[in-house]
This record gives C-alpha cells, structure tokens and sequence, in this order.
C-alpha cells in the first residue's frame, strides 16, 4: 500500500474532527517543510518513538555504466537517512 500526502491529510481528517481539513493540511505541509530545511542545514531530525532522519554524505568517485561500460563521474552528493526507533521496529513486529 502506498500512501501519499494527500492519504495523510484525509485519514486526519477523518479522525480529528476538531480541526478543519485546511488546518490539518496546513499542518501536515509545515510539518515536511520543517524537516526538509533541517535537512538542507545540515542538522539531524529526531521524532521520538518514530525514528530519526540525517544526512549520509557520499565522495565524489567514477563508476561505471553497467550497460555500456562507460565511465561516470559522480559528484559529491548527500543522501537523506531514516533510522526507524526501537519502539517502531517493535510496532511493526506487532511486540507492542
């Protein structure tokens, strides 16, 4: 199963019915926008008992294109890294 942003905004809705779908979108889009600066200012994101996203960054190097035997040059680039809590991993495994 695949869920997308607008999936997330609607099962809110659904169940927080205080808040109008506007506020919960609002919400949502605030909410990735932060992580997403963070990230791009080179700082770790820690959500407690859901898991922690970074950076890894990777050298430059050259590889090869499998296909056609070419030579690559990859620059240097960084690749964002999400490490699941404990206590997700447990969820998961139905151990909670």
């Amino acid at each position: 199963m695949i869920i997308n942003k607008s999936d997330i905004i609607s099962n809110l809705s659904s169940e927080l019915k205080a808040y109008t779908s506007s506020d919960i979108d609002y919400s949502v889009k605030k909410l990735l926008t932060f992580i997403s600066k963070s990230l791009y200012s080179g700082e770790r994101v820690e959500i407690r008992g859901f898991g922690t996203f970074s950076l890894h960054h990777h050298n430059s190097r050259t590889a090869r294109n499998p296909k056609t035997g070419e030579l690559l040059a990859l620059e240097k680039r960084a690749s964002v890294h999400f490490k699941p809590s404990k206590e997700l991993k447990q969820r998961v495994n139905n151990k909670i």
